[in-house]
């Protein structure tokens, strides 16, 4: 049965004047149950984590100075929205969201979570509307608990995974792949162990073509135990805050063949949602309810 993390603080309000699209948390779901692609047992309630594999991608000073709100502003102010006890939990449940679906792929070969894909937290700060890094955190846990020695990171938002590269750029066991608008935030660029780098207005055909060409290479070469993938949807043309011309076809294109060479591979996949900022709500989440749709399909 494919699994999926949803929380009702996933949909918790951002103050005033912010504009990132809270709405889709909860109309997704919503969307999934509607059109039958998933019912209530699909989804799984994840909670607030013990602080073990938070503080394996994460700086102690870091968290406790996130978990009592004693961020110092200047800081603070890059993470984009002012903090409050509400968001802090939102994070850490997130979190888990990511931590639970971990076990769920080993089960069923797949699990996703609504939110997540939080790739902009470093180690010791947040950045970008991301303040733990939910797949950094996933990938201590499978090393961790599962005894694995190899994890893939598959970053396809259109923005760099920067949180990422530098939370694992000294650890071996956790290869980083991101495929991102060149000239997209952040505008200084971490380095990931591969960054594929799209020009402006790159479409389908160009985007398909470097994953299709990159990631059965990367399997062969990094022989992962385990993938993490950020599905993103801010590849798409109509995304305010993307650079890249994908279609909602395209970006379908994109999951399924993710999920095939996982599947080809007898991989375990954690999905996690990423971005999706395009004017239109009903593009957000008919381009986010494909992952789930594909998923579905394929695996069960």
């Amino acid at each position: 049965m494919l699994k999926i993390a949803f929380h009702p603080i996933y949909k918790h309000p951002l103050p005033e004047g912010h504009r990132f699209p809270m709405e889709k948390y909860d109309l997704l779901p919503k969307q999934l149950l509607y059109e039958g692609t998933c019912v209530e047992d699909n989804f799984f309630q994840p909670q607030i984590p013990e602080d073990e594999f938070i503080l394996k991608a994460h700086d102690k000073s870091y968290v406790e100075a996130l978990y009592n709100l004693k961020i110092e502003p200047r800081v603070a102010r890059k993470i984009g929205f002012p903090l409050s006890e509400e968001l802090v939990e939102r994070e850490r449940i997130i979190a888990d969201g990511t931590l639970k679906a971990c076990d769920f792929a080993l089960e069923y070969g797949i699990a996703m979570n609504i939110a997540g894909g939080t790739h902009h937290a470093y180690s010791n700060r947040g950045e970008a509307f991301c303040m733990l890094n939910d797949q950094a955190i996933g990938a201590h846990y499978v090393l961790s608990k599962r005894g694995f020695n190899k994890i893939l990171i598959v970053d396809l938002d259109v923005h760099q995974g920067n949180g990422t590269a530098e939370i694992f750029q000294n650890d071996d066991r956790v290869f980083t792949f991101s495929m991102h608008g060149k000239s997209n935030y952040p505008f200084k660029k971490e380095i990931s162990d591969l960054d594929i780098p799209l020009p402006d207005s790159c479409k389908d055909d160009e985007f398909l073509s470097e994953l299709e060409q990159n990631l059965p290479k990367l399997i062969d070469k990094v022989k992962p135990d385990f993938i993490f993938y950020l599905s993103g949807v801010d590849i798409l043309e109509t995304d305010k805050l993307g650079k890249l011309a994908c279609t909602v076809k395209g970006c379908k294109q994109r999951d399924e063949f993710v999920f095939e060479t996982c599947q080809k591979h007898q991989i375990p996949v954690e999905v996690s949602m990423g971005g999706g900022y395009s004017k239109d709500i009903k593009t957000i989440i008919d381009a986010h309810a494909n992952t789930y749709r594909v998923a579905q399909y394929m695996f069960f």
